[in-house]
């Protein structure tokens, strides 16, 4: 037995207010988890349709369900694991543009279409010269939502209050406002007409948007459980963390459409993500960086193993509290609260997260999310910061490609890769070649945008840390910091 409307009493049906690109698990588990509680509240009043953003995906699979799936919050709430779930019921229906184009361009005439959401991968916020207006649909997502936002602008003559609310959920810095660029890009290209510019420029807003919860997905390990717990089959199970964080520039008639916020939900209306952006990819996303190489090559396997472990652990707490936190500027208790949750996030004991899964092109993620800590600590401090410089040291001992015995899978680019390759092979066990090491990756411009080894105290700082690790082991060389 399938879940669908059949099996589900508690279906309600709902204007369709919503457009959304993409239906995959994060959105299900996020967005969508937003306009049912907004639902439930009686605050608002609508559903969601789903377009498929690529030629292959899951609408199929959703109708079948009557857009119908159960979600699962599991994670720990005050210390104590908790897991529960709903049937959510958010979703009206799903198109698939590439097998019923007229379907989708019949929603853009709906009166009560009011929003536009999108995750479409950080790659699906692109220009593609190819696309023509013509297409059904066109290849790119910009593309084919300007196809839909000059068809509902002819459909209403240019009605200024028919124009549309677009918030993108894509993970890129200022996703809305690249968006809008390359809308008015295909604009001029196509010469649509001045007055739809002007409609798309007055009439509808852009809101740059940060999120941020972990949804690992479908649990495919335990849906004989789930099945049991529900009593259907539920092909579209979506599993996620209770941690939820929505940051949105909004425009004042978006925050009074949607008061996410009155509902004691984690939605920040601000005019300036970009403090929240930082913080986040300085302490979130920094502290996964900075705790990879450091945790494995002392022999752990996990990030929840990682933080309950008294000595990794202690580490990077200590990291983030005396050396991240000090060099961002928003209120320390609104910090220290963020790192609180980040920590109490990776003890999820019902998410098994590799520090392998998170190794993935290390250099690059050090650069944009550890490095902008480290020269910012050492501006604002005067010394170079001891736990960040010896996970940077721990870094190139990662690379170096051995725990032990045991040989690690490096996957990075190929200059990297071949770059410490070279780099060790050249390493003959004294100091004068162990500096050479260090020197060789902190003065690799490509990476770090700059020549690292001019930063004062930082080359000595990552030779003494990494000269601690080979020759002493990390469970030895990270009790000196």
């Amino acid at each position: 037995m399938l879940l669908n409307k059949t099996t589900y009493t508690g279906y309600k049906n709902r204007p369709e207010k919503i457009l959304q690109f993409g239906e995959g698990n994060f959105l299900r588990a996020f967005v969508d988890w937003f306009f049912q509680e907004l639902n439930k509240s009686g605050k608002f009043d609508g559903s969601v349709v789903a377009v498929q953003p690529i030629a292959n995906g899951m609408v199929n699979m959703l109708n079948d369900q009557d857009g119908l799936y159960t979600l699962y919050l599991r994670g720990l709430k005050d210390g104590k694991a908790e897991s529960t779930h709903e049937t959510m019921d958010v979703i009206s229906r799903g198109i698939n543009p590439y097998t019923d184009f007229a379907a989708y361009l019949e929603t853009a005439e709906n009166p009560e279409m009011r929003y536009v959401i999108s995750n479409t991968t950080e790659a699906g916020i692109a220009y593609d010269e190819n696309d023509e207006p013509t297409m059904t649909p066109p290849n790119s997502y910009p593309a084919k939502l300007a196809v839909w936002l000059n068809h509902r602008y002819k459909t209403f003559s240019g009605d200024a209050a028919k124009g549309v609310h677009i918030i993108p959920c894509e993970l890129i810095d200022k996703n809305a406002d690249n968006l809008k660029r390359i809308l008015l890009q295909l604009a001029e290209k196509w010469q649509l007409e001045e007055g739809f510019v002007n409609w798309l420029n007055t009439a509808c807003t852009f809101s740059n948007t940060l999120v941020d919860r972990i949804v690992p997905g479908y649990p495919r390990e335990r849906i004989a459980e789930i099945t049991e717990e529900l009593g259907y089959e539920d092909k579209q199970v979506v599993e996620a963390e209770p941690f939820h964080l929505w940051v949105i520039e909004a425009s004042e008639s978006l925050q009074q459409e949607l008061p996410f916020p009155s509902l004691g939900l984690d939605v920040k209306y601000v005019p300036d993500m970009s403090p929240y952006r930082t913080r986040k990819v300085r302490i979130l996303n920094g502290a996964h960086t900075t705790l990879v190489p450091v945790a494995y090559l002392y022999g752990l396997d996990t990030v929840r193993e990682s933080v309950e472990h008294p000595v990794v652990g202690k580490f990077i707490k200590d990291a983030i509290f005396e050396e991240i936190i000090p060099t961002l500027d928003l209120p320390k208790e609104e910090l220290e609260q963020f790192a609180n949750d980040v920590i109490e996030r990776f003890r999820n004991p019902y998410i098994k997260h590799l520090l392998m899964s998170i190794s993935l092109n290390s250099w690059s993620k050090f650069e944009t999310r550890v490095l902008p800590s480290i020269t910012e600590y050492i501006k604002r401090k005067g010394s170079v910061p001891q736990k960040l410089s010896f996970s940077l040291a721990a870094t190139i001992a990662f690379y170096r490609g051995k725990r032990g015995e045991e040989a690690i899978a490096l996957n990075d680019d190929a200059p990297l890769l071949e770059l410490l390759k070279t780099a060790w092979a050249q390493y003959d066990g004294t100091d004068e070649s162990l500096e050479s090491v260090v020197s060789t990756v902190l003065s690799f411009e490509k990476n770090w945008k700059m020549d690292l080894t001019k930063v004062e105290g930082l080359s000595a700082a990552v030779t003494k840390h990494l000269a601690s690790i080979v020759n002493n082991g990390m469970q030895k060389a990270i009790e000196t910091v």
